[in-house]
């Protein structure tokens, strides 16, 4: 996994000092396109099959999206076709976030509540984690009721767990000790 990311980073800074600043949000929403695109694996059979040639490949693959899509971007398809790297697509659109976040002072928060929330919940959740993180955040939220009750953050590589079962967890490990 580290080498495609090693791979993928050249091509996703590249694409981003392109995309500054005028179009960082167009790319970043066809780069998503392109990336699922690029994950189904009947493609990359396609892709990786030898007797297809290279510009049957980009046709194929430039007909699976549903954006219109400029120059730059079947360019960018073309040279990625030409050197066997369709595949590293899900890794480029990664990187291509994440340093789009940066450059944004934003960061994604995955919240998972042990029950549904409302949209009033959630802004007000967000509003305390963003004093919390010092950023603007992008949240998804989903359920998952092992919680038993509370939520359970995730911003980055950060983990702010206040559900009941983490707290349960806690207590039975300082027992246990």
């Amino acid at each position: 996994m580290a080498e495609l990311a090693t791979i993928a980073r050249p091509y996703a800074e590249a694409l981003f000092r392109v995309a500054l600043p005028a179009k960082l949000n167009a790319w970043a929403d066809i780069l998503s396109e392109m990336a699922q695109i690029a994950a189904v694996p009947d493609f990359q059979d396609m892709a990786h099959d030898p007797r297809v040639p290279r510009q049957v490949v980009i046709e194929t693959f430039l007909a699976a999206l549903k954006t219109a899509v400029d120059a730059e971007a079947r360019n960018f398809i073309g040279m990625l076709a030409d050197n066997g790297r369709l595949a590293l697509l899900p890794e480029i659109e990664h990187q291509f976030h994440d340093l789009k976040n940066a450059h944004e002072s934003t960061a994604d928060a995955e919240i998972v509540s042990a029950y549904p929330m409302d949209a009033t919940q959630v802004s007000e959740l967000v509003t305390a984690l963003e004093k919390k993180f010092g950023r603007k955040l992008i949240a998804t939220v989903s359920v998952d009721s092992s919680l038993i009750g509370g939520v359970r953050v995730t911003v980055g590589d950060e983990v702010l767990d206040q559900s009941v079962s983490a707290r349960l967890q806690r207590m039975h490990t300082a027992l246990v000790a």
